[in-house]
């Protein structure tokens, strides 16, 4: 895990790069590193903060230049690496017959190496999690690569389609530290957030100027202008490979080898790695493939939050899942006090919306990890959207019947979340016209293997994965830790969407409620106790309203009331008000909305 930035073109690219690389030393606490070409009179420049996590000698520092790489001698690519190939022994042994000449144990060489041999055509070949950028000196081209389902960020400055000027960095803020970029908020993007609950869909992000570089997509920059392409492209893998034929022993054996394949090299480390655990399925699901890939003798520490809420907090179900086992177990507690300050930092990270007292929570474990030595943790994020976990999918089953979530807000409860009537009627009705980019679909299957198939592709691709992967990200890499997701290896996805839909939700046919990620389950029983596999699924809860009702009341109150100060053209004050009053005297069972003006309190600080 790693920071970047890149700047073609400007007056000063190397000045501004190594500004950008100071503010994102969060990332890449280990060493930094930078470089620059002029030599057709067009400036690039290229920075690295690197956090060390393979071959921690000097040899993997960056950016890394081709005089490495025997398919180079000439020094013809130069590369900034941010992420994981974590099949990059089998790559290693792939390339050595072609000239390959290792001289590290670096993965950021292996993948400059496929490069120099395949061009682009070495995406394909990639198992892991990236965000690079890399310069062609003999072409003098700039690439910006993003892996396929956006795990690590890219975000991209353009002024007014201006392609002679460009900069990029692994965060928001890593862009603003370019004095040139204004930091001026989207009120599209604001207002579809504030009306519709909507985030990271699309290349839109909350500031006029500022883009992501799509997740599955390559950029291409030249003196001809911009040219991006996706390298890779979901639903048409899906429609080409078809709906699985196979019977259900065939396809279950090869899920629970791919399951263990990819918990197996999500271990590549030089480092401490742990665990993330809940005490639902997937964590549990997670720690049994632990063990079958490192037997039960395995060791790793295992990190879980708490809020000291028995109402909330699944400390238990973690200790018995943990019971007669070797797994230290080490809690991240939180407390109300910690809130403000923590909240406050990750908005400095993010600067766009973010999920919450959940995500501070979570960032409080990855700090407490650090704390313990522990630089590397493995998650369980994409089951439920892989193999139809949560409730609402079970509308695809009847569309006549049943209710399903449109993904874009958290839905607890009966209460509306959002609070419309709160915002300026000109600043709502922006997100009615704001463009939106139609989701991708597949056609695998009869009707109800369709509808299910795609309410899990606008989940994976535009609602809920590209929010949580960046919450995810910026908590992790607040406490400069890498976080690997074994669940989200793409071969798992697309083995998973292309089932049929009975294979995905049991229907009983004793009557009973439809079990959800049936497959898994099956395997999960081979390797767990029934009452973990068929307990409830609970969704990640926090004391958030308890909280925002009792010790973070005034804090709240203060944030609310520096967003109406400073939005006046945005928030109706007085709807505020009574809002939230009726909150405080617990006539809303959701606090989302709180939390929204919460965010905007800090935007008026920007």
């Amino acid at each position: 895990m790693c920071g970047l930035a890149g700047a073609w073109g400007g007056r000063d690219p190397l000045a501004d790069v190594r500004s950008m690389i100071a503010a994102q030393r969060h990332r890449g606490p280990d060493a930094e590193g930078s470089w620059s070409d002029t030599d057709d009179g067009h400036r690039v420049a290229l920075g690295h903060a690197r956090l060390a996590i393979r071959d921690l000698s000097e040899a993997g520092l960056q950016p890394m230049v081709g005089e490495l790489i025997g398919l180079a001698p000439e020094g013809r690519y130069v590369l900034c690496f941010n992420g994981e190939i974590l099949n990059d022994a089998e790559l290693r042994a792939e390339l050595e017959p072609s000239g390959f000449v290792p001289r590290s144990a670096s993965d950021a060489e292996v993948l400059l190496a496929a490069w120099a041999r395949w061009g682009p055509e070495c995406l394909p070949k990639l198992i892991g999690f990236f965000a690079f950028l890399l310069f062609d000196r003999r072409e003098r081209a700039l690439w910006a690569v993003r892996d396929r389902f956006g795990v690590k960020p890219l975000y991209l400055h353009q002024s007014h389609g201006d392609t002679r000027t460009l900069r990029f960095a692994s965060e928001i803020g890593g862009l603003f530290a370019d004095p040139r970029v204004p930091r001026e908020p989207n009120p599209l993007t604001w207002s579809r957030y504030l009306s519709q609950g909507r985030t990271d869909e699309g290349r839109q992000t909350f500031w006029q100027g500022v883009q992501r570089v799509e997740a599955g997509t390559w950029m291409r920059i030249d003196s001809r202008g911009v040219h991006a392409q996706r390298w890779y492209d979901l639903p048409a893998r899906l429609e080409e490979q078809g709906l699985e034929r196979r019977d259900e022993g065939s396809v279950r054996e090869e899920l629970r080898q791919l399951l263990e394949h990819s918990v197996r090299l999500r271990f590549r480390s030089d480092v401490p790695v742990g665990i993330n655990l809940s005490g639902g399925l997937d964590s549990s699901t997670l720690l049994a493939l632990v063990h079958a890939v490192q037997g039960r003798e395995s060791n790793v520490a295992a990190f879980h939050f708490a809020t000291g809420d028995e109402r909330y907090d699944e400390l238990p179900w973690v200790e018995q899942m943990l019971d007669q086992t070797r797994h230290p177990l080490v809690p991240a507690r939180i407390s109300p006090s910690e809130v403000p300050q923590l909240a406050s930092e990750l908005w400095q990270h993010n600067l766009e919306p973010y999920g919450g007292l959940p995500t501070v929570a979570y960032a409080a474990l990855f700090a407490e990890a650090r704390r313990h030595g522990v630089l590397v943790l493995l998650d369980g994020q994409g089951i439920d959207e892989a193999w139809a976990g949560y409730d609402y999918y079970l509308g695809a089953l009847d569309e006549t019947t049943q209710r399903t979530s449109d993904g874009s807000v958290p839905i607890q409860g009966a209460t509306d979340p959002l609070r419309r009537q709160a915002l300026a009627p000109d600043f709502a009705s922006l997100a009615d016209t704001a463009p939106t980019d139609p989701v991708p679909t597949a056609g695998l299957g009869d009707a109800v293997d369709r509808r299910l198939l795609n309410l899990q592709l606008r989940d994976l691709l535009v609602t809920k994965l590209p929010r949580a992967l960046r919450f995810n990200d910026r908590a992790s890499m607040r406490a400069s830790c890498e976080l690997r997701e074994p669940f989200l290896d793409h071969r798992l996805i697309e083995l998973a969407l292309r089932q049929p839909a009975h294979r995905k939700i049991e229907i009983r046919d004793d009557g009973g409620s439809p079990v959800r990620k049936a497959m898994v389950r099956d395997i999960a029983r081979e390797l767990l106790p029934s009452a973990l596999v068929d307990a409830p699924k609970r969704p990640v809860q926090t004391p958030q309203r308890e909280w925002l009702r009792g010790d973070l009341r005034e804090w709240a109150q203060s944030q609310i009331a520096a967003a109406t100060r400073g939005f006046p053209d945005w928030l109706r004050q007085s709807v505020v008000e009574e809002e939230w009053q009726k909150f405080q005297h617990g006539r809303a069972e959701n606090g989302f909305f709180v939390w929204q003006w919460l965010t905007l309190g800090w935007l008026d600080g920007r």
